[in-house]
């Protein structure tokens, strides 16, 4: 999936304008690279199109991962794209479920398996049968 495949999934999915895509999907990426291992944000990173993998940049700081429920999760993507929780729940969804249609199944697997339980409620909308976005 290329880069403006990409955000325009994440626009129609939070039903928001294409610019609002882009931070939301920054923010998100950059907080779930807070919470994955190194090597895992470097495994999905590879997979992802250029502009995208330079938001998931690990550094010898982040090869550990940070532990934070999806309360803190939610809070950290607030705080980055300038929104309430409520709609950085909501582009947490997306960007979960744009990801898992861009990467391979099983690399989707490993990074949701890094992900503790209170992470369900995110996660699990990319795994439910007929979570790709439709087009009309």
């Amino acid at each position: 999936m290329n880069y403006d495949t990409f955000v325009d999934q994440v626009a129609q999915r939070t039903r928001t304008s294409s610019e609002q895509a882009v931070e939301l999907t920054r923010a998100t990426l950059e907080t779930l690279a807070e919470r994955l291992t190194g090597g895992e944000v470097l495994d999905l990173a590879a997979q992802l199109p250029r502009p995208l993998q330079v938001v998931m940049k690990p550094s010898p700081r982040t090869e550990q991962a940070e532990r934070f429920g999806a309360a803190e999760f939610v809070a950290r993507i607030a705080l980055r794209a300038g929104v309430d929780e409520s709609a950085a729940r909501d582009a947490a969804r997306a960007v979960f479920t744009t990801l898992r249609e861009a990467i391979t199944g099983g690399e989707f697997d490993d990074v949701a398996t890094q992900l503790p339980r209170d992470y369900r409620k995110l996660v699990e909308p990319a795994m439910a049968p007929g979570a790709t976005l439709r087009r009309s």
